[in-house]
């Protein structure tokens, strides 16, 4: 009995992806590295450093602090052959934080770090979510205060304008879990447990029905303050600005600390951020400023990428405690965002020649395709016994803008016929004529 086979009906094999995944075809990479070129180029631009980290960690890493519900219910998990609860990485922070604790002492502060990774969430995959998802990760370290937020929040907007947005496709909202905190405890009057709960629907009320919201928020509440209760959250929602907030919330420390950080914000030029006291952000780490961009397009009118400040998760790996902001700007938003708003453009292959080779001229073709190769451009090689009309065909349709013809007559001459296949237009040049004339084309 061969217990450990699993045998396997080749002819049912599906060519469907996992579920919540996608395969990346050559169009799709285009545009995937398109994103991430813009996103390593701003990171860099900001003095961040690259890092990466294993693609699964001990789960405790996550059920210490990410939220019951990631965990329980998000987390790619099992029991390695060791024996160890791992999990597949649903988030970067836990990870980064980690590692910074694990070189405390010899890290440079502050520590600015970036990383483009892969994670994985079982959830239910739908429009803009997936369970196999790409992020960019920044976050700076050892860096206290406003400042520290304002770069982070400057980060993501520098992102959005590389792409060619403008501030009126987007709104930053913001918000203070110190904030948070004061209004559940001493505004709303709740005990921990509650104020947790009462958390958790504030994260989902643009989720839910407004009638949902009302009467969880009285189970919450409990009969007897559940009237006062809906009044004092009546006032809160109806706020649309920290000078609109009740005089007890108005006057409190934590909310100065918002009003410094829009402060610092509006000297970096930044005009469409906006205070939100319903925004939570429901991770569990949150300590201090949390935020949002948010989409103002009418047919994708959803939040982009958060992040916010997260001061306790490096002491909890056993280093000395140390301050830290961070966002995470994930792939498919971005890309729904720039399809929205007309700002995706048309991605080239990076393949500009495709040589096609005519009678028995193949050796010849290979040297001058490998000389063309060292002058840095890009070229494939049709050595295939297809017709000719074939392979030009197949050309086309890979997008590749030239064609070079190679026959020996053509090796003899040192020229060779350069076809661009959208004028048609065709000119004969010497190897080092097509190296610095497709050299021109590409910078330009």
């Amino acid at each position: 009995m061969k217990s450990d086979t699993i045998a396997t009906d080749m002819a049912s094999l599906s060519s469907e992806s996992y579920k919540g995944a996608r395969d990346w075809y050559p169009a799709d990479m285009r545009v995937r590295e398109y994103i991430f070129a813009k996103w390593r180029s701003v990171a860099r631009s900001f003095g961040y450093q690259a890092y990466d980290a294993p693609l699964l960690e001990p789960l405790e890493v996550y059920a210490a602090k990410s939220g019951q519900e990631l965990v329980n219910e998000q987390t790619y998990q099992f029991t390695d052959r060791g024996d160890r609860r791992v999990a597949i990485r649903p988030e970067m922070t836990p990870s980064v934080s980690r590692m910074i604790a694990a070189r405390r002492q010899e890290t440079p502060l502050p520590a600015r770090w970036y990383s483009i990774a892969q994670f994985m969430r079982y959830e239910r995959p739908q429009r803009g979510r997936e369970r196999e998802f790409w992020q960019l990760n920044v976050d700076i370290f050892g860096a206290e205060g406003a400042p520290a937020e304002a770069e982070i929040i400057e980060m993501g907007a520098t992102i959005m304008k590389s792409f060619g947005a403008r501030s009126d496709m987007y709104v930053i909202r913001i918000n203070n879990r110190k904030v948070i905190n004061y209004m559940m405890a001493q505004y709303l009057e709740l005990e921990p447990t509650q104020a947790q709960m009462m958390i958790k629907l504030f994260d989902r009320k643009n989720k839910i029905a407004p009638e949902a919201f009302r009467d969880q928020a009285i189970d919450i509440f409990g009969a007897d303050k559940s009237k006062q209760g809906l009044q004092k959250i009546a006032q809160l929602l109806a706020a649309k600005s920290m000078a609109d907030l009740p005089e007890a919330l108005r006057d409190s420390e934590a909310v100065r600390e918002v009003q410094e950080l829009f402060t610092y914000l509006e000297r970096a030029g930044i005009k469409n951020a906006t205070f939100d006291i319903t925004l939570m952000r429901g991770l569990d780490y949150y300590t201090g400023t949390v935020f949002e961009f948010f989409d103002t397009h009418p047919e994708n009118n959803r939040s982009l990428f958060g992040g916010g400040r997260y001061d306790g998760l490096v002491g909890m790996f056993g280093a000395e405690p140390l301050t830290a902001v961070g966002t995470a700007p994930g792939l498919t938003m971005m890309q729904l965002f720039l399809e929205a708003h007309g700002l995706l453009p048309e991605i080239m292959p990076y393949t500009q020649v495709c040589m096609i080779i005519l009678g028995s001229a193949t050796l010849g073709a290979a040297k001058l395709a490998q000389d063309l190769r060292a002058g840095g451009v890009a070229v494939e090689v049709d050595f295939t016994d297809r017709k000719i009309d074939k392979k030009l065909k197949a050309a086309i349709k890979k997008q590749i803008p030239y064609i070079l013809f190679v026959g020996e007559d053509d090796l003899k001459a040192g020229v060779y016929p350069l076809k661009n296949v959208q004028t048609a237009e065709e000119q004969r040049l010497s190897a080092e004529r097509i190296i610095s004339y497709l050299s021109d084309r590409r910078r330009s």
